[in-house]
């Protein structure tokens, strides 16, 4: 029997370069859409998705039991998991940017010049969109539906620990366009060429407009730097709560207990808690133990394993803890002397994510919110809030750390870019 080799890297370039052409294409198809075509194909991928529950659930449940046994960790786990009850939330997404505005077409700005040139600035789709994620089957369909909906069309790189919910995902979305008489190709996947196709993906500059990371820190720089495509940078969530001097403690120990174990696996979730000295020995010890009782593993400063309760271990933290996402039900504690120290923490050791202030003192919220540099901050709110579809932008493709193009939670407007449209009657330039 002859063997069959394996593909070369110049073969799946070509492949991938082929797959970005018939985005390329097929994305022409939604320039024109009307707002009631793309709305009424999101309710129909919503509706093909709630119909393919039991296969998608049994296609998760192999990809569960795989990453299960490599060792995987519980967080991870949990983003990866896909009940009946998580496909009706994933559904519920797309049709709740169904229900979004349109911003294809809007106009930023617009002016008549003195010459009688007429301006206007156009918000446009990019046009093709590349997403490589790990683990996060929700964000295929995120990723397609806020891609259609803003006119473009979308490449996925989902990485081999969701590959089977991806295949299934990627196979009913696909098919429901084709029934709404759209192009398949509006929606298209690198993963059969595994890690080949994704490096091909980042190397297509030219044939996608923007690519987009969503996943761990190394997952993140390696794009950034392998990628030819420019790169818009989401990044990890190192997150902190400081709890100032004025806080209302009951409320402060409620938002701690959110934003550490609501979802401890999304890159919002808080990693390390500052509190001010000036109440650390009237907070600290309810706190730590309605942590521990939650079964958050605890590191802390001296003055936090000084302050612990009888029967709640809290280990001794390094430099590695106030630099770690946890992504786990671990927390790092530190106290502070102040505003001060907690701003200098935070900008020491922040990841640019979220940040928030526990505080009834409005000069500390707001020289908080100046002084700290991060896509969002919060102020007397859970950092769990940062997420699209809680802030009101449906779903998201990913929270921006960057500065440039787009910061924060990725929806809608940001998946387009602008052009400007001139009107002249014969204009000449003199």
């Amino acid at each position: 029997m002859t063997a069959v080799s394996s593909p070369t890297t110049s073969d799946v370039e070509t492949e991938v370069r082929d797959v970005a052409r018939r985005a390329q294409v097929a994305s022409r198809s939604l320039a024109t859409a009307p707002r009631g075509t793309k709305d009424a194909t999101l309710h129909a991928l919503a509706n093909a998705l709630v119909a393919a529950t039991d296969e998608l659930v049994a296609a998760n449940a192999e990809d569960l039991d795989r990453e299960r046994a490599a060792g995987m960790t519980p967080g991870l786990l949990d983003r990866l998991a896909l009940t009946p009850a998580r496909v009706d939330g994933i559904a519920a997404a797309l049709r709740e940017v169904a229900a979004l505005p349109d911003p294809v077409g809007e106009v930023v700005r617009g002016q008549t010049l003195p010459n009688g040139l007429r301006l206007r600035q156009l918000r446009v789709p990019m046009g093709v969109v590349g997403m490589i994620y790990e683990a996060r089957p929700n964000v295929t369909v995120d990723a397609a539906g806020l891609a259609l909906k803003s006119g473009n069309a979308v490449i996925l790189r989902g990485g081999s620990a969701a590959a089977r919910s991806n295949e299934v995902i990627v196979r009913v979305l696909r098919d429901a366009l084709e029934a709404r008489g759209l192009p398949a190709d509006l929606v298209q996947t690198v993963d059969p060429w595994g890690r080949a196709g994704g490096v091909a993906l980042m190397h297509a500059r030219g044939l996608v407009d923007v690519l987009i990371p969503r996943g761990g820190a190394g997952l993140i720089r390696t794009v950034v730097a392998e990628s030819t495509v420019p790169v818009i940078e989401t990044g990890v969530g190192n997150v902190h709560v400081f709890v100032d001097a004025s806080a209302d403690l009951d409320r402060a120990v409620d938002i701690v207990m959110n934003a550490k174990t609501q979802r401890v696996g999304a890159c919002n979730a808080t990693e390390t808690l500052l509190v001010h000295d000036a109440v650390a020995e009237r907070f600290l010890p309810d706190v730590l133990a309605r942590l521990a009782e939650a079964g958050v593993v605890l590191h802390g400063d001296e003055r936090t394993v000084a302050l612990a309760p009888g029967g709640v271990v809290v280990a001794p933290a390094t430099d590695e803890d106030w630099a770690t996402e946890y992504l786990a039900m671990e927390l790092a504690v530190r106290v502070v002397s102040g505003l001060d120290e907690a701003i200098e923490h935070i900008r020491r050791w922040s990841s640019g994510h979220t940040e928030a202030i526990l505080t009834s003192d409005l000069r500390s919220s707001e020289r908080f919110v100046a002084e700290i540099d991060a896509a969002a901050v919060m102020v007397n709110a859970s950092t769990r809030f940062t997420d699209g579809g809680e802030l009101g932008l449906g779903a998201e493709i990913g929270i921006s750390t960057q500065k440039l193009h787009a910061r924060g939670p990725m929806g809608l407007t940001e998946l387009t870019t602008t052009k400007w449209v001139v009107n002249g009657d014969g204009h000449v330039r003199p």
